[in-house]
């Protein structure tokens, strides 16, 4: 029934932007965390931002590497959670995931999420 899907990888120049979706299903995202992950061919998993509610508050995380370029927001009425992404470099191609741990806040343990999205290829190419 939770079903997480991402959309709007592709192919762009240096500096260039793109966002990235992370549609759900059979379950009120704004009442979990969503993190975002990405892996680069022979690189391990990578945590790069997670959003996060408490008490009607809203927390946001983000990797050093992409803190500053990366912002995550969610549409409550679209159930998704979005990944913007500007100052694109070539370092930042990768599959980019979306994951919950199907609890109300972040971690940064890669095994706490247990839901995760199928993927979308994000290439920063010349």
């Amino acid at each position: 029934q939770v079903q997480l899907v991402e959309s709007g990888g592709g192919l762009v120049q240096p500096g260039g932007s793109l966002r990235l979706s992370c549609a759900a299903s059979g379950f009120t995202l704004d009442n979990y965390a969503i993190g975002w992950f990405r892996q680069a061919p022979g690189k391990e998993r990578e945590g790069v931002s997670c959003i996060s509610s408490s008490d009607g508050i809203t927390y946001t995380y983000y990797s050093d590497s992409v803190k500053g370029r990366f912002t995550i927001s969610r549409d409550k009425a679209k159930n998704t959670v979005y990944l913007q992404m500007n100052s694109l470099k070539p370092e930042d191609t990768a599959v980019y995931y979306c994951a919950t741990p199907h609890v109300e806040y972040c971690s940064e343990v890669s095994g706490d999420y247990v839901y995760w999205g199928q993927g979308t290829q994000v290439t920063v190419s010349s």
